[in-house]
């Protein structure tokens, strides 16, 4: 019941944003703004490795605190690998192939991309990644989520708030959404970021709590 409002279809501009929070709140001259190059897809189409690293570089390490820990979750453009890491499995087949060629273990050329992860798993050290050494450089430490488990990503329900807040004062138009984001970014503020990481440490407790008892449990059946 009652009037139609007309909606666009979605295929209008939008905006890509990039920032961080501390228990302080979002990080001091962290934030990014930029207009998207494509109407439609996720959004994750319009990030990549060096974009991610010049914000990460640029923006978010000198506006930490020192000795930081930065918690992400496994995006791609999260893991782009040093020229010198071991391979991982999303790797290309051509570069697992050669790394276990220049670390003189025997392969066939003719093996699939299957059988050279399965020699990868038993041997290869641990990956190494661009911005872990970025952050380390800088005294901090880089800690990732495990996949599928957004709950652990405290900056989710941030996005959230700001993404309702500019919904309810929306009318489809660029200019309005700008002006609108600025105020939607005051909406999370120090007590909000204080009590969401918080309650995420209380999650984090309760599977560490599963965890263990998980464990007993196996032992006991052993």
């Amino acid at each position: 019941d009652g009037p139609w409002v007309q909606k666009p279809t979605g295929n209008g501009e939008r905006l890509i944003i990039i920032n961080a929070i501390t228990t302080d709140g979002w990080v001091k001259n962290g934030k990014l703004v930029f207009k998207s190059t494509r109407k439609t897809g996720d959004y994750h189409g319009q990030m990549n490795g060096i974009l991610f690293q010049k914000w990460f570089s640029e923006k978010l390490i000198p506006n930490l605190p020192e000795h930081s820990n930065i918690i992400l979750d496994n995006a791609s453009y999260h893991n782009i690998l040093t020229e010198n890491s071991a391979p991982i499995k999303q790797s290309s087949k051509a570069r697992i192939y050669d790394w276990l060629e220049q670390n003189k273990i025997p392969c066939n050329p003719d093996c699939l991309k299957s059988e050279l992860i399965e020699i990868l798993v038993k041997i290869a050290p641990e990956p190494t990644y661009v911005i872990d050494e970025i952050a380390r450089e800088k005294g901090h430490t880089v800690i990732r989520t495990p996949p599928y488990h957004p709950e652990l990503q405290p900056i989710e329900i941030c996005w959230a708030v700001l993404k309702n807040e500019v919904a309810r004062n929306c009318n489809f138009t660029m200019e309005n959404l700008e002006l609108q984001l600025e105020n939607a970014f005051k909406k999370v503020t120090p007590e909000t970021c204080f009590k969401i990481i918080k309650q995420i440490r209380t999650v984090e407790d309760k599977f560490w709590e599963d965890d263990a008892e998980l464990d007993k449990i196996e032992s006991e059946s052993d």
